[in-house]
């Protein structure tokens, strides 16, 4: 019985573990990969390499950056007074589209999420909290996930910041329930933005 050398079984391996890509997709890939020439399945690895050796977190607001501070953080235009709260670097992308926000960001780099056994230590929380602390904040948006996960990571934060004078919002729900911002057409985001409703 033919089999696969050990070579593009490894490779196998290593692409069905990337998310959303089962066995045959794998090997569909990997397949391509074999086809095309050596110069542009290398240009595939470079860029991997490239990717994990550049890019960081933001020190500042955890976006995905290739310096100490992303390019939101370094821009003297935003509003330093405002922080949209998102769940990862993507959803920040969703809203940064609409054009209607021009604040600072920080991204949790996740949710709350018990089942998975996620935890407020798991994300940039305790980061956020000293942000909001620094007493230059005077609005924090809640930009996460419309989902049981994400108004619970919302409501977690708020918590720790009780007693604080910060205005705490967020964004109004033309996204329905249980939606994910990146999915969510510019409008719907601006409109969300514009929107926004008191947290507490």
């Amino acid at each position: 019985m033919a089999e696969l050398t050990e070579t593009v079984n490894i490779l196998i391996k290593e692409l069905s573990g990337l998310p959303g890509i089962g066995k045959k997709s794998a090997e569909r890939i990997a397949y391509h990969l074999l086809k095309v020439t050596k110069d542009e399945a290398l240009a595939l690895a470079d860029a991997i390499r490239a990717v994990k050796e550049n890019v960081r977190y933001c020190k500042q607001c955890y976006h995905l950056s290739e310096q100490e501070q992303c390019e939101i953080c370094r821009d003297a235009r935003r509003d330093t007074s405002i922080i949209c709260v998102v769940e990862q670097p993507r959803d920040l992308i969703a809203l940064e589209s609409t054009g209607a926000y021009h604040g600072l960001y920080h991204v949790l780099l996740g949710r709350l999420s018990p089942l998975d056994n996620i935890g407020a230590d798991q994300l940039t929380i305790a980061a956020l909290i000293k942000r909001i602390r620094s007493g230059e904040i005077r609005e924090l948006i809640m930009g996460t996930n419309p989902t049981v996960e994400g108004d619970g990571t919302a409501l977690h934060i708020m918590s720790q910041l009780e007693g604080t004078p910060v205005q705490i919002t967020r964004l109004a729900r033309g996204i329905v329930t249980g939606s994910v911002l990146e999915f969510a057409n510019k409008e719907m985001l601006s409109d969300a933005l514009t929107g926004r409703q008191s947290f507490r």
